[in-house]
């Protein structure tokens, strides 16, 4: 079922968990899909003791992606007309994801309701690691 344009309003909030204890077999995969086998992502050796970080972390597309996700199970498919953001922080394997999308405007353009969003994605410890802004069509 999709969102429709009546049940939403200005400061309505929907969240989602979009991963619960992300696993590097989960951070591989993404490597795989989109090709990027940087070995910050996907070598623990060379993560740790070359490039000083404590393990690999997961691809900014791939928090992007996941909250992406949220969005589109949210509004429907096909319904977001932009979508972008930043990374604010690196996600590391064990972590739990929260996406929360806060309507900030809501319009009707040439006849189509259009519905703006702030997205933040945070971590379990409430650090932010994404934050954006999307629009849809409804």
């Amino acid at each position: 079922m999709t969102l429709d344009a009546s049940a939403i309003s200005v400061g309505a909030v929907h969240s989602a968990v979009v991963v619960e204890n992300l696993t590097r077999t989960q951070i591989v995969q993404y490597a795989g899909a989109s090709g990027d086998y940087n070995p910050l992502h996907t070598d623990e050796v060379f993560a740790t003791q070359v490039a000083g970080y404590p393990s690999v972390f997961a691809h900014g597309m791939l928090t992007m992606g996941m909250t992406g996700k949220m969005l589109t199970d949210h509004v429907g498919d096909g319904r977001l007309t932009h979508f972008g953001g930043r990374f604010t922080s690196q996600v590391w394997p064990g972590d739990t994801l929260t996406a929360t999308a806060t309507v900030t405007a809501v319009r009707v353009a040439s006849g189509v309701s259009e519905v703006d969003f702030d997205v933040v994605t945070m971590n379990q410890s409430g650090i932010a690691v994404f934050s954006g802004l999307a629009t849809a069509r409804l």
